[in-house]
């Protein structure tokens, strides 16, 4: 059994949904490009200590919506993609911060408990279209910035990274 980190309320959930077999304990191989690496402390695994997907798997987990505004462009877009939420319980993380690192290398350090329901996702569709990396693709976290006010904050659009291609679970 696998307990997350991120709060007592998640690890439950987890916790319930393994054992009734909602998650698996292995994740699909990727048969298209990878488009996001994840690893460090996390519980499932396809791949060498790490859980990778291809779009289409990010896809098929379960679909956050959100209509909002950022900073980096202009008037109200409709985002979708995986909350990061469900992200971290499909690969069971139990750690307590995120690096996310961009195609560049960019990266920045994000809090796991920023991982709750109606929090942010990470972004693979705008305004219906999935994302090139041109448009800030194929991955964006993206938070809902106009539902909540404390996310309109210089310290959570730094947590914003687009081009998003790997992110690490720290204990």
């Amino acid at each position: 059994m696998f307990h997350l980190l991120l709060s007592p309320t998640i690890s439950f959930i987890a916790a319930t949904l393994f054992a009734f077999g909602a998650l698996s304990a292995d994740l699909k191989t990727p048969d298209n490009d990878i488009v996001l690496n994840i690893t460090g402390a996390i519980g499932n695994t396809n791949a060498d200590g790490a859980a990778q997907f291809d779009l289409q798997m990010l896809q098929a987990l379960p679909v956050t919506t959100f209509d909002t505004s950022t900073i980096w462009t202009e008037g109200v877009h409709k985002f979708s993609g995986v909350s990061l939420y469900d992200l971290l319980e499909t690969v069971a993380a139990t750690g307590k911060s995120l690096k996310a690192i961009a195609i560049n290398d960019y990266s920045v350090e994000l809090p796991a408990s920023d991982a709750v329901k109606g929090g942010p996702i990470i972004a693979y569709m705008l305004d219906g279209k999935t994302m090139s990396v041109r448009d800030r693709g194929p991955l964006w976290i993206v938070y809902p910035f106009d539902q909540e006010r404390n996310y309109r904050s210089e310290v959570i659009y730094a947590r914003s990274i687009w081009q998003l291609r790997d992110i690490e679970v720290i204990d």
